[in-house]
């Protein structure tokens, strides 16, 4: 298959996209190394590519016809098939697996657990990990590090500390690896799901979540459990907050396996993307030195070298907008699909029920009627955010099933971005680049492979 043009010195890691149509092998042999090879390049110059592999699809990248689809007639375009045969053996019909009344009723209840006073509240945890992680950063001083391993530790502190605090039942070492080798050995697409099949029919590839997944459910339960009959002093954590809500219209409350499988997707989402957004961070400052020395003196001016708060986030909007920047160039979840219920037309192409629709973030956020030079890493276009058109940038999805961790997680980014750049200068590795791949998320295939300095 073609490429298009290679990685240049000015241009940070991208995935070369195809040149080429794809048949039904070819499809499944790029999905499976990497679900964005799938994009065709001129995904980052067209509104609407369509075509048939199996079934038909549909890949949109117009700002207005996204709005359709995740706003205005979102509950014609639920989640595809495949998203749903990937995810239920981890999570279940939990908040991000669910449709309809089943997905309303837990999003009401879920949704004052994410409050602004809740997130704020939990700051404290994030600036802990944040100081953890830089200890272990500075013991390495002087030698190339895995920024990714690292920052996966210093997330997954965190969303372990905030869901399950204080629970003994809970082997975190052992619900990181279920995770870990779920989203390696499940995730991948199949041939079926390329050409279509029904859900009934068995993927082989899917047909075991594998006994660490049915440990770690397990050991939700006990923990949940356990929390029920006990009273913990201190700031409510998430499965605190779970456990006291309930729908404000209905009045129903999560079962243990509702909470279980909420709390779950909490983890398996809330650390790994943030993980993700951090490493591509850090790798994005070390491969330009001057936007890195830039917001380490932002970082400096506000915090000396302690670790930063919730309180300092508005003081830091240099540091806001590196995130915002690294999640326009790595949207974690930068594929997304959904399955068209009803007959529709967008952008002018007939849309059947049963259609594909095919959302790809990556596409869109490097796409040239949006972006001026888009794939250069320039955080100063998010200086003015209002000047950005709402469904051009997509790192959280948008509409009714707009990511509810969103403020969760760019408060974690920051908090950790800010102490580490205060404290070291990061360096690219020579003949170490990260690859990215598209699997479940947006993974660096490679390491991320830095230099660690004192600054």
């Amino acid at each position: 298959m073609g490429k298009t043009e290679t990685v240049t010195a000015d241009v940070p890691a991208r995935v070369p996209l195809g040149i080429e149509r794809l048949g039904i092998w070819g499809s499944l042999l790029k999905g499976r190394r990497n679900v964005l090879e799938l994009i065709p390049e001129l995904a980052t110059r067209a509104p609407i590519l369509s075509g048939t592999t199996g079934k038909r699809w549909h890949m949109l990248m117009d700002p207005e016809a996204l709005r359709h689809v995740l706003r205005d007639r979102v509950e014609d375009y639920p989640k595809s098939i495949v998203t749903k045969l990937i995810l239920e053996p981890a999570i279940g019909n939990s908040l991000f697996v669910a449709e309809g009344a089943e997905w309303l009723w837990q999003r009401r209840t879920a949704a004052p657990v994410f409050s602004h006073r809740n997130i704020a509240a939990l700051g404290p945890v994030m600036t802990h990990a944040a100081e953890r992680s830089a200890a272990r950063f500075a013991a390495a001083l002087g030698r190339s590090v895995d920024a990714f391993d690292e920052m996966v530790t210093a997330t997954f502190e965190v969303i372990s500390d905030v869901t399950f605090s204080g629970g003994d039942a809970f082997d975190r070492s052992a619900v990181h690896k279920a995770i870990e080798g779920y989203i390696g050995q499940t995730a991948k697409l199949s041939v079926l799901d390329i050409i279509g099949a029904p859900a009934w029919v068995p993927r082989p590839g899917r047909m075991f979540a594998g006994p660490g997944m049915r440990n770690m459910k397990r050991m939700a339960d006990q923990a949940i459990e356990q929390r029920r009959t006990s009273d913990r002093p201190g700031i409510p954590d998430l499965l605190d907050l779970l456990l006291a809500g309930e729908d404000p219209k209905s009045g129903r409350k999560m079962t243990v396996a509702e909470l279980r499988d909420n709390l779950l997707t909490f983890i398996v989402a809330g650390h790994e993307t943030t993980a993700l957004t951090l490493s591509w961070a850090l790798y994005l400052c070390a491969f330009d030195p001057a936007i890195q020395a830039e917001g380490r003196a932002e970082v400096r001016a506000v915090l000396g070298e302690r670790a930063a708060t919730t309180a300092d986030i508005a003081q830091l909007p240099l540091i806001r907008r590196i995130v915002d920047e690294t999640l326009r160039l790595y949207p974690p979840a930068a594929f997304l699909s959904r399955t068209a219920q009803k007959a529709d037309t967008l952008c002018g192409r007939e849309i059947r029920p049963g259609d594909t629709v095919v959302l790809p973030i990556y596409a869109l956020h490097r796409h040239y009627s949006l972006w001026t030079d888009p794939d250069r890493f320039d955080p100063s276009r998010f200086a003015n955010p209002k000047a950005i058109p709402r469904f051009a940038y997509l790192p959280f999805g948008d509409g009714p099933r707009i990511c509810i961790g969103a403020s969760f997680a760019l408060q974690e980014a920051v908090i950790i971005l800010a102490t580490l750049l205060a404290r070291f200068k990061f360096t690219l590795t020579p003949g170490k680049a990260p690859k990215p791949v598209m699997i479940l998320t947006l993974r660096p295939e490679g390491a991320v492979w830095l230099g660690v300095e004192t600054a």
